[in-house]
């Protein structure tokens, strides 16, 4: 039996970034969407500090997140965001979830 996987990162722009953090994100939307195993890729920004940004992506399986990882549409994003945010990704598993 296959378990979800959900990959919750929390940015902060660097400094003088923010407008460049939001172009690479906005252009992994499409192709992270279009993924085979994706069930839910979305960004939220925090209401008050427009600095911070939350990715929500939901995965069917720990295979899906490896294709992920794999695609050349991430490998870009990886190479990138570095420079542009402080970045701390959770992957987590279903502990306890709704269906």
């Amino acid at each position: 039996m296959s378990e979800k996987r959900k990959i919750t990162a929390l940015l902060i722009a660097k400094p003088g970034k923010a407008a460049e953090l939001e172009t690479l994100m906005r252009g992994m939307v499409a192709p992270c969407r279009a993924e085979p195993g994706n069930l839910r890729w979305d960004i939220w920004q925090d209401r008050d500090d427009h600095n911070r940004f939350v990715l929500d992506e939901l995965y069917k399986d720990d295979a899906a997140v490896t294709a992920h990882r794999a695609t050349a549409h991430f490998q870009a994003y990886a190479a990138k965001v570095g420079e542009l945010a402080d970045r701390t990704p959770i992957v987590t598993r279903p502990f306890e979830v709704a269906d």
